[in-house]
Parts: structure tokens; sequence; C-alpha cells
């Protein structure tokens, strides 16, 4: 009773604890937080931990820090890594959507990565309480990307969400608002980028950095040949006279770099169709494949993948965001919240 006379007075929150990027939405306000989930941390010769910058002001300092200094992403292959620094993530960016939690603290729901121990979920939710959550939900991720992408996911009917994060990938086959089979593939985003630096590295003889090669991947990125047309300079580190080099990268470098990953997720796909009930089978196949995702972006992604499994294979409205607006539809409907989050 009391929890409710509160809801009346606090606005809650949808939270998205992405590898990439942390969103949150505000009931009845919509998406008020969409920053990269990276905690710039000093680590003095005490040992003691001092965060220096969250989100958008830490993301320049990947990769360009001093020994005592570290840019952090707490969220790795679809787990929490660091749940010291997720907790000061989540502190932040809760204060900037809803401000310092006072007498009256939010709701809070959490999209839960796939594969959470017991313990990870404790930890969550310690997390969650300390950015001043008084009520805390934690939703399976499959099931609040399906919930973004308007899947009905109550009905007896199978339906196959992949999600293309940024550190892994995650492929579900729902039925009944349960995961009925589920695998989750490391690498994401950055898998895609570290091909980039590969095929650089070997055709090129440079060495340039993952920021480098995911910009080549959005300008120049296609998961088929021939998608995306031009060419564009990367500057790295000569391999052979160690300085500093520019070469042109043209878009079917990019794309030859990409080929192999995306077969390999389409592999993963067919196995995962393959393992499941012939019935939930034969749903996969008319309700077809929906991607979730910023992966979901790439140039032609649903073309590559419905050539290479057989399958219907279609990218959700707005991808990058389905698995927070998933959350935020839980949020809104008690049915939903009763029915998928624990």
């Amino acid at each position: 009773m009391l929890s409710a006379v509160f809801g009346l007075f606090t606005q809650d929150l949808a939270v998205d604890l992405g590898s990439s990027r942390t969103r949150i939405h505000l009931r009845g306000t919509g998406l008020v937080c969409d920053e990269p989930s990276v905690v710039a941390v000093h680590t003095p010769r005490d040992g003691r931990r001092k965060v220096l910058a969250v989100g958008s002001e830490a993301l320049p300092m990947l990769g360009r820090t001093p020994e005592d200094i570290q840019a952090i992403q707490p969220v790795r292959n679809g787990t929490i890594e660091d749940f010291e620094v997720a907790e000061a993530l989540l502190l932040q960016l809760v204060r900037r959507a809803h401000g310092t939690p006072g007498l009256l603290k939010p709701r809070m729901a959490v999209a839960l990565p796939t594969g959470c121990s017991d313990m990870a979920m404790r930890a969550l939710r310690d997390s969650c309480a300390a950015a001043g959550a008084r009520e805390i939900h934690l939703v399976p991720r499959p099931l609040a990307a399906a919930l973004g992408a308007e899947l009905p996911i109550h009905e007896p009917n199978g339906h196959l969400v992949v999600d293309l994060g940024g550190t892994s990938t995650e492929i579900s086959v729902l039925s009944l608002s349960h995961v009925v089979q589920g695998r989750v593939l490391p690498g994401g985003g950055e898998a895609l980028d570290k091909r980039i630096v590969d095929y650089v590295r070997r055709h090129h003889a440079i060495e340039i950095g993952r920021p480098t090669a995911e910009h080549l991947k959005c300008t120049l990125g296609s998961a088929v040949q021939g998608g995306i047309q031009g060419s564009t300079t990367a500057k790295g580190r000569c391999l052979r006279l160690g300085v500093p080099r520019a070469v042109e990268v043209t878009a079917a470098d990019v794309q030859a770099a990409l080929a192999p990953a995306i077969a390999e997720l389409a592999d993963a796909i067919r196995e995962i169709v393959e393992s499941v009930p012939p019935e939930l089978a034969s749903d996969v196949v008319e309700n077809g494949v929906i991607l979730v995702g910023g992966g979901a972006e790439l140039d032609c992604m649903p073309d590559a993948l419905r050539h290479l499994t057989g399958l219907p294979v279609f990218a959700a409205e707005s991808p990058g965001t389905a698995v927070s607006r998933g959350v935020a539809r839980v949020m809104e409907e008690l049915d939903l919240l009763e029915r998928v989050a624990s």
C-alpha cells in the first residue's frame, strides 16, 4: 500500500545497463539519459579508487590514460565484471536523470543480462539500492528486447530475438514470456572492430586503434559486399618502420573484414533454431528473426542474415533503444511487471 502511495509522487526509472551505452527512461517523460557505459577511475598508491568521470566525459579517455587512471567499461560480454564501478555508473546517471534521491525514492527496473548468477543478481540489486531505488525489479534482457520490438511474447508462439550488443550477442527463442533457448556469443560490436583492426594490419601493415576501426565500420561497413561504396584515410603505426602512417581503406576492405563474423552469427542462429522443438522452430520460420541492438543498424544486416540462414530477418524499429523501451513498458504496465520481472 505504501509503495503504491509513494508511486503517485515519484517517477519510476527503467534502466538498460548495456556494455556500450546505459539508457534510462523516466516514466511519463521518456528517454532522459543515453550515455556511454564508461567510468574513469583514479587508483593512487593506497589502492582507494576515486571516480573522475562518467559517461560521455569518460569515453575520450579509453586507451589514453596514464598508469594510475583507468577508463573502465564495467559490463563486458553480457555480464557485470566490476560491480563497484557499475554502482558508481548507475549512481551518477540516475542522479542526472532523477536528481538526488530524497525521502521519496523511485522504483527501478533494470534489464538483466542472460545467464546472471544469483550472486550477480544480488550485486545488481545492491547497486540499484545504492543509486537510490526503493523498489527494484529485474527484467530478463531478451524479454525486454522483445517487448521493445512490440512482440506478443505472452502468447504460446515462438519468437527469435537477436540482440547485437557492444561486447556480446544474445540469441534467444521466446515463448509464453520465458526464454526457451538462449545463447550468448562473446564479442559483439567490438569483435567486428577487432576484425577490421586485424584486416588492416594484415593487408596494409599498419596498426590502428579500436576507435578508428569503429569509425571505419560506421562509415564504410556493410553486411554484404558492395552495400556501401567509397574509401577513407585511416591513420596508425606502420608495422615495418614503427612511425605514424596514413593509408586509404576502401569499403570493400571493411566489408571483407566483417564477412567471416557475420557468417559465424548466421551459423549460431541456425544452430539455435535446430535445437528447439519442431513447433517452436516452425513458429520462427513463420514469424522471422528480429534484430535489436546497435549492431542491427549495420548496413544490410537483415539482408545478409536472411541470405545466409534462409529465414525471414527483420530489424526492429530503432533497434538500439529496443531494450530500454521494453523495460520502460514493464514499468508502465502492471500486468507485464508481474509476468516478466523478478
